[in-house]
C-alpha cells in the first residue's frame, strides 16, 4: 500500500465512508442486521479494508460513537458545578439517543458477551467520560462544594444510573428539565452525606 500522501487522503476518506456507512444501516435497520458485508457494500469499499482497521462491528460502531462523542475529556469548569454536571450528563444522553439509540445498545449488548469488546468500550468511550465527571466533583470537593468525604463512586452512579435505567427499559431519554431535577437531587444527596 502506498504511504504517500494521497494514500493518506483515500485511507480517510474510507474510513469516513465506512463509519457513515455504518451509521446509516444502524438507523435503518439496527445493530442486530448490521453486518460487515452491508458495511462495506454501502461504504464502497472491500471488507478486507474494514478488517484491517476493524476485527468486528462491534469494533466499528465503537468508532462511530467514539467519532461522534464530542465531549472532550476535560470536563467543563465554569465555577457552576451544577451546569457543568448538566453539561456532561446532556453529552451522555446525546450518546444515547436517536440516531445512536441503536448502535449504542447494541455495542452495550454485545460488549456484555465479549470481553476484549467491553474492554475497549470501557477504555475508550466510558472511562475516560467517568474521569471527567469524578476530575469534576473531586474540584468541587477541594473548593468545598461538596463534602470532603462524599464517595464520587456512588455519585457516579447516581448520575449515571438514571439514564442507563430509562435507556434499558425504553422510556423517553431524559430533557433538560429532568437532568437539572437529577443533578440537584445528587448534589443535595451528596451535601447531606
Amino acid at each position: 500500500m502506498s504511504t504517500g500522501p494521497g494514500a493518506t487522503r483515500r485511507s480517510e476518506a474510507s474510513r469516513q465512508a465506512i463509519l457513515a456507512a455504518t451509521e446509516a444501516l444502524c438507523r435503518e435497520s439496527g445493530y442486530r442486521r448490521l453486518t460487515i458485508e452491508a458495511i462495506a457494500a454501502r461504504a464502497g469499499v472491500g471488507k478486507t479494508t474494514i478488517y484491517r482497521w476493524w476485527t468486528s462491528k462491534g469494533a466499528v460502531v465503537l468508532e462511530l460513537l467514539d467519532a461522534t462523542a464530542t465531549t472532550a475529556v476535560a470536563p467543563p469548569d465554569t465555577g457552576d458545578l451544577a451546569a457543568d454536571l448538566h453539561a456532561l450528563l446532556t453529552e451522555v444522553v446525546r450518546l444515547l439517543t436517536p440516531p445512536l439509540t441503536s448502535p449504542a445498545v447494541g455495542l452495550i449488548a454485545e460488549a456484555l458477551q465479549d470481553p476484549a469488546l467491553g474492554r475497549e468500550l470501557r477504555d475508550r468511550l466510558i472511562e475516560p467520560r467517568i474521569a471527567a465527571f469524578k476530575d469534576r466533583l473531586r474540584r468541587a470537593q477541594d473548593a468545598g462544594d461538596l463534602p470532603a468525604d462524599a464517595d464520587l463512586d456512588v455519585a457516579l452512579d447516581l448520575l449515571y444510573g438514571p439514564l442507563y435505567h430509562r435507556l434499558a427499559f425504553h422510556l423517553d431519554m431524559p430533557d433538560a428539565g429532568y437532568l437539572a431535577s437529577l443533578v440537584a437531587h445528587v448534589l443535595r444527596a451528596l451535601a447531606s452525606s
